[in-house]
């Protein structure tokens, strides 16, 4: 399997560019997929002064093998929120995502959600609002093999 390495520098131009596209959107929320969204999410906060960060859980893959369950859990209380920013490093076969917008839908239908990505997949059930690449091999990001 071919794969990209995802540096620290790609990170930082890469999420300059998503911050830029998510500006207009306003969120008063941002919801970061763990693991993969939490260093995005974390940069993104500071770069658009949002103090309300909040994070859920999602497994659907263990390394780099699909599972065949979903696990989503720890979800904050939205419910106050007008416009939530959902944050992930990628959007793969947007089965994950699908399942976390139904879930969040269902429990706070009176919230807009927005989905910002670093990468999608073109196949992917789901397409995010704001994203910067797209994905066509594997790609390992250096928050999950710089440190050992």
């Amino acid at each position: 399997m071919e794969k990209l390495y995802y540096s620290y520098d790609l990170f930082k131009n890469d999420t300059q560019i998503l911050v830029d596209k998510c500006r207009d959107f306003e969120p008063e929320i941002l919801l970061a997929i763990a693991r993969g969204g939490v260093t995005l999410s974390h940069l993104m906060a500071q770069a658009l002064d949002i103090r309300n960060l909040f994070t859920l859980n999602s497994i659907h893959y263990e390394k780099e093998q699909k599972l065949d369950t979903f696990n989503i859990f720890n979800i904050p209380d939205l419910s106050n929120a007008k416009k939530v920013l959902i944050i992930d490093d990628i959007i793969d076969s947007g089965e994950t995502m699908k399942e976390i917008l139904i879930i969040l839908n269902e429990k706070f239908p009176n919230v807009e959600f927005k989905i910002a990505t670093l990468f999608y997949k073109s196949t992917a059930l789901i397409k995010p609002d704001f994203s910067v690449r797209e994905a066509n091999e594997w790609i390992d990001f250096f928050w999950e093999v710089d440190v050992k």
